[in-house]
């Protein structure tokens, strides 16, 4: 039986990134005026900033950034924090003009090639520093790479748009570096699945009572929360094509958190909150939904405190999914909901769109007509970010 994905994947597959060429030309069935607007793309950094910023008392711990072998790496003293693995995968893509923050005017025209006009950019190898073990340090790792983030906004003119990163372990960190962001125009922030451990060392708990402040202060920011896929690893080891398969099991991480937003009362307490989950499809919003609300029904006599809304609500007035191909979501749109997915290409990522992004949107707009579509590729992602 063939599906709608059959022509957009050749046989041979589709090739690294770095061997793919943008492409356009195609009639989008798109209403004049619509802007493609990715609403996931990744950057990686090609600048030592965190060394050429921290003061002299911390140099010796700062982050360093180098190009080798292909890949943009990040560690200390010479020694990366990356896996060989992921290496392995930023040797795909890293080679590319537009792939790194040293050449935005090459990224942009990159971009342009293949049809994009606007972006929304996660970081790449830069997440390995989620967890670094000194808060004071990556708290101000965080900081100058919002800086820089926001230097690379200025000088796209409104096409590139920076995925900002802030402090959540500590309430009054989190209010400070909120005000950052905010002062630097910076429209979401990147929060971790695995959110690690607070300032004393306990292990933090999104849903519990002691994350309210912090809660709070994203609440009276107005600033929208941002997951993304990529931190959930194996369980256990895998010998046979381990890229593949922690690929596809990398969505399972939205469940337990989007759990927590809904079941322990975050979404309750904070009615203002608007979330999106990045890179993981849309299809699995329809089964969560559904699998949500059975398990609500079937222990709600079990509750240790009431949830106040039926679980659709939660979804149709908080939350928003992107995904690059994916036919099946197009199907469930009636129950996902028109207005809550985004397209994005994924660039420079191997998964990405790049190369036959106008094929890909040409899929939504046979699935849903041209007014829907231009929601799903432009509309919704500039809602989502206040723009």
């Amino acid at each position: 039986m063939s599906t709608q994905t059959d022509t957009l994947y050749p046989p041979e597959g589709l090739g690294a990134p770095k061997d793919r060429q943008g492409h356009t030309g195609s009639e989008l069935n798109l209403p004049q005026g619509t802007e493609i607007f990715s609403a996931d793309n990744h950057i990686s950094l090609a600048d030592d900033i965190f060394y050429e910023n921290f003061p002299e008392r911390l140099k010796n711990k700062a982050p360093r950034i180098w190009y080798e072998d292909g890949a943009f790496e990040i560690g200390v003293a010479g020694k990366s924090f990356l896996p060989k693995e992921f290496s392995r995968v930023l040797m795909q893509y890293d080679p590319l003009t537009g792939s790194n923050s040293g050449n935005i005017e090459g990224r942009l025209e990159e971009l342009r090639s293949d049809g994009i006009e606007k972006e929304l950019a996660f970081p790449n190898a830069l997440l390995a520093i989620f967890h670094y073990p000194d808060p004071e340090v990556r708290e101000l790792c965080f900081r100058i790479y919002n800086e820089q983030i926001a230097k690379l906004q200025e000088r796209s003119n409104g096409r590139f748009y920076g995925v900002g990163l802030i402090n959540w372990w500590d309430p009054k960190g989190t209010r400070r570096t909120l005000a950052e962001l905010k002062s630097l125009g910076i429209r979401t922030f990147l929060m971790p699945l695995n959110p690690g451990k607070d300032s004393e060392g306990n292990q933090i708990d999104y849903g519990s009572m002691a994350m309210d402040p912090v809660w709070e202060a994203v609440e009276e920011s107005g600033i929208p929360v941002s997951h993304h896929i990529g931190e959930t690893g194996l369980k256990t080891p895998c010998e046979q094509n381990a890229i593949l398969v922690g690929m596809v099991n990398n969505v399972t991480g939205f469940h337990e958190v989007w759990g927590r937003y809904v079941f322990s009362g975050i979404l309750d307490r904070h009615p203002g909150l608007q979330v999106g989950w990045f890179e993981g499809g849309a299809s699995w919003v329809a089964s969560v939904l559904q699998d949500g609300e059975h398990i609500l029904a079937s222990y709600r006599h079990m509750l240790d405190r009431p949830v106040e809304r039926d679980v659709r609500s939660y979804w149709d007035n908080h939350m928003y999914a992107s995904f690059m191909v994916d036919p099946l979501g197009m199907q469930m749109l009636e129950h996902i909901g028109v207005d809550k997915v985004m397209w994005a290409a994924d660039y420079p990522h191997n998964e990405s769109t790049f190369g036959y992004s106008e094929k890909s949107i040409t899929m939504i707009s046979d699935a849903v007509g041209p007014e829907n579509a231009a929601k799903i590729v432009s509309g919704n992602v500039k809602r989502f970010l206040g723009l």
